[in-house]
């Protein structure tokens, strides 16, 4: 399916593998706001073949579980669930302990700690397939791990796949403190980019400290109006036109589209419109992508490594205890979060 700037597969999967055992878990039987999510038991999930039961300890919250949660855009409930969510449990992103393993599963064992990505995270224990695990990167914490897949690989596979980044390109990340921003900013700067970072004023501080080379202030500055231009713009945020967007390109540039966006209402498109709008221009020119992050054990691998390299740390505004993930996703929709929220699930 597709929700803006990630092409989830499987999702909707409920799962039947299920032991005697429970666990407490962030349940969900209708769309609607955080207060449409329930903290109680369930039962424990079985790792069926080719998958692995991990213990969280850390679970990321991203703009794909607010869409989930209330079901929108409405455009995407055909495959969500039309009337009820298919998926009760929320959560995608974590990282912890593997827990066991099921039959076929080669790379892991019992007590290997790893991180990645499987519908049902926001719980104390999640199956997930061996394909979607890496071990998690020495140097980070399981908070810092868990904040990473999804967010680390649509910035990766945005300026690395689509955005084509090299030395010396002058990278423009618009929505530069936000979740995949702060990543964004950074592997940009590993590639050894010059990087000029899109924020508001509370976070220009923020940004400079992950590397960026220039600060552009959106309540004082409009980058479409500025006299730089960019080989690449990596658009997260959606609130300029295709149009005004092309006028600070270089020749030969490109803007590459990924929008995860704020709650402003129950919508048919959400931030779809732009996207949209770059899907048709893309069928003209070389000069526009829409991103569609696909889920990769590779990617995982690749920011791990830059993690324990000492070139990828992931940036957390704020944890939460499990149990308070409604208000963790009502701080994300509304309040134009700084860098990761993450949901701390179980210690060590």
């Amino acid at each position: 399916m597709w929700v803006p700037g990630v092409r989830i597969y499987g999702f909707g999967k409920e799962r039947t593998a299920r032991t005697g055992e429970t666990m407490k878990a962030i349940m969900q039987d209708r769309y609607g706001s955080p207060e449409a999510l329930e903290f109680r038991d369930t039962a424990r999930p079985e790792p069926a073949r080719g998958e692995v039961l991990v213990r969280v300890h850390a679970a990321a919250v991203n703009a794909l579980d607010w869409h989930m949660m209330r079901g929108d855009p409405y455009l995407a409930r055909p495959m969500m669930g039309l009337r009820v969510p298919r998926a009760t449990i929320r959560g995608r992103d974590f990282a912890g302990t593997v827990e066991s393993v099921g039959p076929g599963v080669e790379r892991f064992e019992a007590g290997d700690e790893v991180f990645g990505e499987a519908d049902g995270a926001f719980a104390e224990y999640v199956a997930a397939p061996e394909s979607a695990l890496a071990r998690k990167p020495a140097r980070l914490s399981f908070e810092q791990a868990a904040a990473i897949p999804l967010a680390g690989n649509t910035a990766l596979m945005g300026l690395r796949d689509l955005g084509q980044v090299r030395s010396g390109h002058r990278v423009l990340v618009n929505g530069a403190s936000g979740g995949v921003g702060t990543f964004a900013v950074q592997i940009a700067r590993a590639f050894d980019a010059e990087v000029t970072a899109v924020c508001s004023t509370r976070n220009v501080d923020q940004v400079r400290a992950l590397g960026a080379d220039h600060v552009i202030d959106y309540t004082d500055d409009d980058f479409t109006t500025g006299a730089a231009r960019y080989d690449l713009i990596f658009d997260l945020v959606g609130n300029h036109s295709l149009s005004r967007m092309r006028r600070v390109l270089a020749p030969g540039g490109k803007i590459v589209l990924s929008g995860g966006g704020v709650y402003r209402g129950g919508s048919v498109f959400g931030p779809m419109a732009l996207i949209i709008a770059g899907k048709l221009a893309a069928r003209f020119g070389s000069w526009v992508e829409v991103l569609e992050a696909v889920q990769s054990v590779e990617n995982l691998t690749v920011l791990g490594e830059l993690a324990d390299a000492g070139k990828l740390r992931p940036a957390i505004e704020r944890a939460y205890p499990l149990g308070e993930a409604a208000a963790a996703i009502r701080h994300l929709e509304t309040e134009h979060a700084r860098a990761k929220i993450v949901l701390t699930v179980q210690g060590p």
